[in-house]
């Protein structure tokens, strides 16, 4: 019934779905419904009603024209061809009028239903006006000139009001009409927009589906309480390697840390690290247990929106265990070949400390033996920091040191080494400063920091050293005047086995170990060490440590006193 009465009322949307057929027959519906009760009430109230031979063929002309509705096919014919209907109802609608009389009044107002039509057909609506117009004034006038009695101007105006009133209605029904359907056309035109939004949108979401799951990699994206939005097929396989089935939480799954049998707490799990918001690269894990266990490298990037709010995070998980296992069969390979060539090194300088301490040397004899004691202590270095390569992060005992006489020895070392007469040191180290530190690393750290600064700096000129407290840590500074370094060199300065293209050509000395192992020792005590350079200007290279607060205080209170 509701759909009845919504198509009745001419719901334009549900109308317009009907077939034209549909239409036509409920757009003449409602004058036919209307004729059938007042035949109904005739019969019932005004027999004498029934006598009336226009009333009856007015009523019978209705029943032909809701047949002509039913039965044509009006959508094989031109489309405003149905406007004959609406035309042709004046006529039953005229005679009705007349043959009623006086026996029912109103009959006439019937001609609102096809003016109505016509008005909100939307089709030529200046011709339909008229129409609607100039059918109801027929309606009027035309049993005044038919019948028998004189034509007067009274007999001419005494119904003349509704032709006008048919017309008001026509005007009302046209406005309302053209504001439907130009909403309707507004509509329909971003109904259309939307569809091809939602085509491409869906385009797009199996084009994104394909990629996500034809990349080699794992992809995981999570919204900002940790909860799972997106996930492909590689990392279910990661998935399934750490025991975990269906949705199993991130906790579940065997994901252990570097020694692949120490479970990774929680808090360090990739997701849950994710889901904080923290952003990191290459972060390792070991997935699986022994011996189908996996080396992932996983990493996370933030998601914003429009106003830059963080919504999620996106975590790729890359299977790197060939790459580890290869780096790890050649820090092996280092650490025998280092320590084969310790033993006959060490029987050399044990043999030439003998030998540079007899007495009555020849000046020539003296002369090689010293070249020889040189590319001794050289071998030695390489030695050492392959070594120390290969043993992975140093061990360090971090003290409270004084940093400012650490920088001032290993200084003035460099001065008594600089084979260089036209690199010149200045050290313009704050007194004073007291970092939570291993003295014996730190002073490698700072030695091959200098080393670097006299051997890329062939044409001489100044090293810098500054150390001061800067925002509550100790910051010292090692800076160049020598060939520098581009901007793609410096990306990768401090890679193991790393040297620039200057060093190459120069054939400066170096295996590309120390800054690596500078880089190490500085992170293993939780400070930061970094690089600017200009190519053909010099380099900085600066690292930070934490103060030694008690330290710091205590001196601070013996110098007081």
């Amino acid at each position: 019934m509701d759909r009845v009465l919504s198509h009745l009322t001419l719901n334009t949307r549900q109308f317009h779905e009907l077939t034209l057929r549909m239409r036509v027959v409920l757009s003449q519906l409602p004058l036919s419904l209307t004729v059938l009760l007042i035949v109904v009430g005739g019969f019932l109230f005004h027999r004498d009603l029934l006598a009336s031979q226009a009333f009856l063929v007015g009523v019978g002309l209705q029943v032909v024209l809701l047949a002509v509705c039913v039965l044509v096919p009006w959508h094989r014919l031109p489309h405003a061809s149905f406007l004959v209907i609406p035309l042709l109802d004046f006529v039953p609608i005229g005679l009705m009028r007349h043959g009623a009389g006086t026996v029912i009044t109103g009959v006439g107002l019937l001609a609102v239903f096809p003016v109505i039509w016509l008005a909100a057909s939307g089709l030529y609506p200046r011709a339909a006006l008229a129409v609607g117009f100039l059918a109801s004034l027929g309606i009027v006038w035309a049993p005044v000139f038919v019948g028998g009695a004189a034509v007067s101007l009274e007999s001419l105006t005494q119904s003349f009001l509704l032709p006008f009133i048919m017309l008001a209605i026509g005007v009302t029904i046209r406005v309302m009409t053209a504001s439907m359907m130009a909403q309707q056309a507004v509509v329909e035109e971003k109904d259309r927009a939307l569809q091809v939004l939602l085509e491409e949108s869906a385009r797009r979401e199996r084009l994104l589906e394909t990629v996500v799951n034809s990349v080699d990699i794992g992809l995981m994206a999570v919204d900002e309480a940790g909860r799972p939005m997106l996930t492909n097929r590689k990392l279910e396989h990661f998935r399934a390697l750490a025991g975990g089935t269906g949705d199993a939480p991130e906790a579940d799954l065997q994901i252990f840390q570097q020694d692949g049998q120490s479970a990774m707490p929680e808090a360090r799990r990739p997701t849950r690290r994710a889901a904080e918001g923290q952003v990191f690269s290459d972060y390792l894990l070991w997935w699986g247990e022994r011996p189908h266990q996996r080396v992932l490298s996983t990493s996370s990037r933030l998601m914003t929106n429009q106003a830059g709010s963080r919504e999620g995070s996106v975590v790729t998980f890359n299977d790197v265990t060939e790459l580890v296992t290869a780096l790890n069969a050649k820090d092996e390979f280092v650490a025998t070949v280092s320590h084969e060539l310790r033993t006959p090194l060490t029987a050399i300088r044990g043999y030439l400390e003998l030998l540079t301490g007899m007495p009555d040397l020849q000046p020539e004899v003296a002369s090689g033996l010293e070249v020889v004691s040189r590319n001794s202590e050289r071998l030695h270095k390489l030695v050492v920091d392959l070594l120390s390569t290969a043993e992975g992060s140093p061990e360090i005992t971090p003290v409270p040191t004084d940093l400012s006489e650490l920088v001032v020895q290993r200084v003035a070392n460099a001065r008594e080494r600089n084979i260089n007469p036209q690199v010149r040191f200045e050290d313009s180290t704050e007194p004073g400063l007291v970092a939570l530190c291993d003295a014996s690393r730190i002073g490698q750290v700072l030695d091959n920091l200098l080393s670097n600064a006299v051997k890329y700096s062939p044409g001489g000129g100044r090293v810098t050293v500054r150390a001061a407290e800067v925002d509550g840590e100790v910051e010292c500074s090692v800076t160049d005047q020598g060939s520098g370094m581009s901007a793609e060199e410096l990306r990768g300065v401090f890679s193991k086995f790393f040297r620039t293209s200057a060093a190459r050509n120069a054939a400066i000395p170096g295996v590309g170990l120390g800054l690596a192992i500078s880089k190490a020792i500085v992170e293993r005590h939780g400070g930061t060490i970094s690089c600017r350079s200009v190519e053909g200007e010099g380099s900085t290279f600066t690292f930070r440590l934490p103060l030694a607060y008690a330290g710091r205080n205590q001196q601070l209170q013996s110098q007081e006193r």
